[in-house]
């Protein structure tokens, strides 16, 4: 029998091989596509679009920089980046990542890594970055959670943490078409990138 496909053309014609990306094969008008048309929550939320990954990241990126003021800017770009993998494997709320199994983390790793290397990163962010990307991800989701997708507060609370109303002060969701989408993901990421 033949081997099983395990790569995906992109729109930029590139052929990523999911199973051994490489960093000739990203693109960022790729990544950008692709998180723009990916809804997270799995398309549960309130509004008239989906809240997409790139929305999502843009976010993210925003409350790290708020969190870690004096961050340089490659950090910036990773924790805009941290979702990345989800342009071509799409976004599993964690349940569904559960009841996968560990490959899907294998898998994630394998194209964060490609990504990072991509853009001037190191494949393997130090676990400090990580780990306060993370804090970032976390209030952006008891924010998704509590305005869009019909989470209570205590429920957010319990699921995410119980968040310093101050950080949420002046943060905004927005919920636009994926080309508004698109296009705001790849211009922060080109602005970033020129500043590092």
């Amino acid at each position: 029998m033949p081997p099983k496909r395990a790569w995906q053309r992109m729109l930029s014609g590139r052929r990523l091989d999911l199973l051994d990306p490489t960093p000739m094969d990203i693109e960022i008008e790729d990544i950008a596509h692709g998180l723009a048309f990916v809804a997270r929550w799995n398309g549960q939320t309130r509004g008239d679009y989906p809240y997409s990954v790139a929305e999502h990241s843009l976010l993210v990126e925003e409350i790290f920089a708020r969190q870690n003021p004096s961050t340089p800017d490659k950090w910036k770009l990773a924790a805009l980046l941290h979702d990345a993998p989800e342009y071509v494997i799409g976004d599993m709320i964690s349940p569904v990542k559960a009841a996968v199994g560990p490959g899907y983390g294998a898998l994630d790793e394998r194209l964060s890594a490609a990504i990072h290397l991509r853009f001037g990163l190191p494949a393997q962010l130090p676990v400090q970055v990580k780990r306060q990307i993370k804090r970032a991800d976390k209030l952006s989701a008891w924010l998704e959670a509590t305005e869009i997708a019909g989470f209570t507060r205590a429920e957010a609370n319990r699921f995410f943490g119980a968040p310093d109303p101050a950080q949420l002060n002046g943060l905004d969701l927005h919920l636009r078409e994926p080309l508004a989408a698109r296009a705001a993901y790849t211009a922060r990421h080109a602005e970033l990138l020129a500043q590092i």
